[in-house]
C-alpha cells in the first residue's frame, strides 16, 4: 500500500463511551482521582475549608447555642446532640464546593480537554465525587475529634458511630450530583455559590441539626419533618446516642437513592452537551 493511500485512509474512530468496559472505566476514574489529588497537593489552601470548618462550627454552635438550648452549664448534653447533626451539615457544605469546582474547571478549559479524550464522560464526574468524599471524611474526622475534646460520648458502639459516618457520606455523595448539575448549568462559580446558599440555609436551619423541632412553630415543624437533613441528623444521632433508627435510616437512604437516580444522569448528559 502506498504512502498516499495510507494518508488518504480515514482515521479510526475513537471508541464510544458505551463500548468502554467496566475495567477501563475504573482505570479512567483512578487516573482522574490521582490527577485531582495531585491538584490538591499543589494547592494545599484548597483544604482550608475542610480543616477549619469543623473546628469553627463546633465551637460556634456548642458555645453560642448550647447554653441557650440545653441550659447554662449543660453544653455536654448539647455536644452529644449537635455533633451527629453536624455530620449532615459537613456533607452539604463539601458538596457545594464540587459545583463551584466543576464550573471553574470549565472556565479554565480543563473539562474540554477531558471531553476530547476517549474516556467515559461519567468517569470525570465520578472522580470528582470520589475525591470530595475523601475530603468529607477528613472533615468528619476533625469534627469528631473536636467533639471528643468537648466531651462527646458514644452511648451505643464504635460500629454505631461508623454507621453514622457511612450514612452521612452516602447522603453527602448524592448531594454532590445536585451541585455538579448546578455547576454545569450556571455561568459563573459565584452564581453557583449564591444559588447553593439559597438552598443550603433553609435546609440546614430548618432541620433538627441544631435544635429539637419541638421548640419550633407548627408550620416549621412540618417543614422539618419532611426535610431530608432532619432524617439524616436523627439517624446519625440515634446511631451514636441510642434510639430507634430504622425509619430515619431508610428514609435517608431512600432520599440518597432518589437524588442520585434523578440528578446523576442529568449531570452526565449536561456534561456531554455543555459548550
Amino acid at each position: 500500500m502506498s504512502a498516499a493511500t495510507i494518508s488518504a485512509a480515514p482515521a479510526k474512530a475513537l471508541p464510544g463511551e458505551g463500548r468502554i468496559g467496566l475495567r477501563a472505566n475504573a482505570r479512567h476514574i483512578g487516573a482522574l482521582v490521582r490527577r485531582n489529588v495531585m491538584q490538591i497537593k499543589q494547592d494545599p489552601e484548597s483544604m482550608f475549608d475542610v480543616l477549619l470548618m469543623p473546628v469553627i462550627f463546633t465551637l460556634l454552635f456548642v458555645y453560642v447555642f448550647g447554653g441557650a438550648i440545653s441550659g447554662k452549664g449543660n453544653q455536654q448534653e448539647y455536644v452529644n446532640y449537635v455533633i451527629p447533626g453536624l455530620m449532615a451539615m459537613m456533607g452539604m457544605n463539601i458538596a457545594m464546593a464540587v459545583g463551584t469546582g466543576v464550573n471553574d474547571d470549565f472556565k479554565k478549559g480543563v473539562m474540554d480537554r477531558f471531553r476530547s479524550m476517549p474516556i467515559a464522560r461519567s468517569s470525570v464526574l465520578v472522580a470528582k465525587i470520589v475525591v470530595e468524599i475523601g475530603r468529607m471524611l477528613v472533615a468528619t474526622a476533625i469534627l469528631l475529634a473536636m467533639g471528643f475534646l468537648l466531651g462527646l460520648q458514644i452511648h451505643t458502639s464504635v460500629l454505631g458511630l461508623a454507621a453514622a459516618v457511612g450514612l452521612s457520606t452516602v447522603f453527602g455523595a448524592s448531594l454532590m450530583w445536585i451541585f455538579i448539575l448546578l455547576g454545569l448549568t450556571m455561568k459563573t462559580a459565584q452564581a453557583v455559590q449564591g444559588v447553593a446558599m439559597l438552598v443550603l440555609m433553609p435546609l440546614q436551619f430548618g432541620s433538627s441539626i441544631f435544635a429539637p423541632p419541638t421548640t419550633m412553630p407548627g408550620w416549621l415543624q412540618t417543614f422539618t419533618d419532611y426535610n431530608p437533613l432532619s432524617n439524616l441528623a436523627d439517624a446519625a444521632r440515634n446511631l451514636v446516642n441510642g434510639g430507634p433508627v430504622a425509619e430515619s435510616v431508610w428514609m435517608t437512604l431512600g432520599w440518597a437513592a432518589v437524588i442520585t437516580a434523578v440528578t446523576a444522569p442529568l449531570a452526565v448528559a449536561k456534561f456531554r452537551r455543555k459548550t
